[in-house]
């Protein structure tokens, strides 16, 4: 093991090319870890090159210190070629206490490089974690590159003149470790002392020295004789285009400000804030300038009502939530079935149930989002894949809840919402725009002069939007069943066998556009699929195994309902179909029962995504027939042969 160095006069080192690395930042919650996961993740996206982010952290606003319960970690996967996922194992780990330590080692592979915060590794740590002698001391961390560094002690010696306590001194050592990191990997320093000293405007002495010990850090790495190799990974060779970083929970604001404007609506959120949703919030309460209204409301309840009101209004009603929260909803939501009205309900979705993991991801909300209203109570529901994408999907969810006059669902989830990647700024004014066409004038076809709010258009089965306080359209809103056509209440058993079938048809004939399969070999007989954030894992997972000599085929649903028109065929088409999801099998059986095919599932509920590791092994072990059911089908496929 190399302990700290006293260091010595700045040296050369030896600089080693890497097309790829992970490097995971872990410590306590209150080690701001997540800032400095984040400040790495803006140097890296700044320099070029392609990136992927997976950000940990307890439920807890302060979680007990030191413990393996409160350890928070921030991931970040960058590459000089296009990547699809945060990374499976760590090639360095930084580990600024015991407990990092330990809830991080064991996905640290044998020679990766380990970085210890020396300081914190007292017997008191120590203890609280279950360690019965120090591993900086008995030999456990052979099997790795071990730094240890008195970042403490380093970080209080850098601020020594600027008069700050021991402990607000120490508080800094974050960006002790973020400047070491940024020296090994040649990371620009600019953008984040620019960072620090906007962030701490209105606290000078903090920025100044959260800035000293970042150039602290940064000198270490020069003068130390423990590092004696940095690395470089070239920029990555991406489409030309203007690039920025950024989350999905980012994405989605700016997609619902987008959706204003291509919609020509103002935009109306009515929500209450729940992790993992509540940056959406954040961020659209400062864009007012682009016609965006923000309302914090009470509870969840109020904040769909508000936005349901909204709508009612003519704006482009939205709310935002996880699991929890759909479930309150959800009455609400089966209102803007009947009422017929554009309505953005997104689902950031969570471990669950109930309370679950609130900053864990998972994907288990797709039944609920489909079925989960008292009634037949259809609507649309879309699912980004990827940070980036939460932008364009939710752009074309809008345009579907205003061209088809009903609320859509959008199933992100917490790994989109808080991982982020370069994304390229599109073009706003290339965006297809959706005419809201209101009602301005009544529209009786019998000629009386009256205004009948459920007249379908013969194409899209929307009824007319007619804002309030137009004259001569007065309406009847409500939830009682309304007649086809005038929209008078009714109890008729034959106008309310035709209006749920009218609100069915409206949604199966939203037009989406058919699926296209990735099978570069074109003779794959096994077919993976997935959705959400899954998209990631199971592209990286294919790549690898097709290096390995295997033909796989991989296709992607954004659309869950209604789903795309060649989905049968495709699923018809590949002897073996294998759906992963983060739940225990709910999109594999909705297509065994809608296409009756044997689709094989493969789920994972750890609050974590799938790693492109863990998804290659599966896939090898169906294409080589050993797993079970792969071994089953070879058997009976043979018999059918012989047969």
């Amino acid at each position: 093991m190399t302990t700290s160095d006293t260091p010595v006069e700045a040296r050369d080192s030896e600089v080693v090319q890497r097309d790829r690395v992970v490097i995971r930042f872990a410590g306590d919650s209150g080690d701001g870890m997540q800032l400095t996961g984040d400040r790495f993740t803006s140097e890296t996206a700044n320099f070029g090159n392609d990136l992927s982010t997976l950000p940990n952290f307890p439920a807890e606003i302060r979680a007990p210190a030191g413990t393996l319960p409160g350890v928070s970690s921030f991931q970040l996967h960058f590459a000089n070629y296009d990547i699809l996922t945060p990374g499976d194992r760590p090639d360095v780990l930084v580990a600024m206490n015991p407990a990092a330590l330990k809830a991080n080692i064991g996905d640290l592979p044998q020679g990766g490089v380990l970085i210890v915060n020396t300081d914190e590794f007292t017997k008191r740590n120590l203890t609280k974690v279950g360690y019965a002698a120090n591993p900086l001391e008995d030999g456990s961390l052979e099997p790795y590159a071990v730094h240890g560094v008195a970042m403490a002690t380093l970080t209080r010696g850098a601020l020594e003149e600027t008069g700050l306590s021991k402990k607000d001194a120490e508080r800094a050592k974050n960006m002790f470790a973020l400047g070491l990191l940024s020296w090994m990997y040649h990371r620009p320093s600019e953008s984040t002392e620019r960072f620090l000293r906007e962030k701490f405007a209105k606290k000078p002495d903090i920025a100044e020295a959260n800035i000293l010990a970042f150039r602290a850090g940064h000198a270490y790495g020069e003068t130390t004789e423990a590092f004696a190799v940095t690395y470089e990974v070239a920029p990555a060779r991406l489409a030309p285009g203007t690039y920025r970083q950024i989350t999905g929970n980012v994405a989605l604001a700016y997609g619902l400000i987008a959706a204003g404007r291509t919609t020509s609506l103002p935009v109306f959120l009515g929500t209450y804030p729940i992790t993992p949703a509540s940056d959406i919030l954040h961020e659209l309460s400062k864009h007012k300038a682009f016609g965006v209204t923000t309302f914090q409301a009470e509870d969840e309840i109020s904040g769909v009502g508000a936005a349901l009101g909204a709508a009612f209004g003519g704006a482009l009603g939205v709310t935002t939530t996880s699991g929890p929260g759909i479930a309150l909803k959800a009455e609400t939501v089966g209102l803007a079935v009947a009422l017929e009205l554009p309505l953005l309900v997104i689902d950031v979705q969570r471990g669950g149930p109930s309370t679950g993991l609130p900053t864990k991801t998972e994907q288990a909300d797709l039944l609920q989002a489909l079925h989960g209203r008292n009634g037949e109570a259809p609507l649309p529901v879309i699912a980004p894949c990827t940070p980036g994408d939460c932008f364009i999907a939710a752009v074309e969810a809008a345009a579907i809840a205003v061209k088809y006059r009903t609320p859509v669902m959008l199933l992100s989830d917490g790994a989109l919402a808080n991982g982020s990647e370069p994304w390229k700024i599109p073009d706003v004014e290339s965006l297809p725009t959706v005419d809201p066409g209101f009602a301005t004038e009544p529209n009786a076809p019998d000629g009386s002069g009256e205004f009948w709010p459920y007249l379908r258009d013969p194409e899209t089965l929307a009824r007319p939007w007619a804002i309030p306080g137009t004259a001569g359209l007065e309406h009847r809103v409500g939830g009682l069943e309304k007649a086809d056509g005038r929209g008078s209440i009714s109890y008729d058993p034959d106008n309310h066998d035709r209006m749920v079938r009218l609100r069915q048809a409206k949604i199966d004939g939203i037009t989406v556009p058919d699926l296209v399969v990735d099978d570069p070999d074109g003779d794959a007989g096994f077919l993976v699929i997935g959705w959400g954030s899954t998209y990631g894992p199971i592209n990286a997972a294919a790549r690898r195994v097709r290096k390995l000599g295997h033909s796989v085929a991989t296709v992607h649903l954004r659309n869950l309902n209604p789903m795309p028109g060649n989905l049968g065929e495709i699923l018809g088409g590949y002897r073996t179909v294998l759906c992963p999801e983060m739940n225990l099998g709910q999109l594999a059986m909705l297509l065994r029962a809608e296409h009756l095919v044997d689709v094989k599932s493969y789920t994972k509920v750890a609050g974590l995504p799938f790693g492109a590791e863990e998804l290659q092994d599966v896939f090898l072990d169906y294409l080589t027939g050993k797993h079970p059911e792969s071994a089953a089908d070879i058997a009976n496929e043979t018999t059918g042969a012989q047969a």
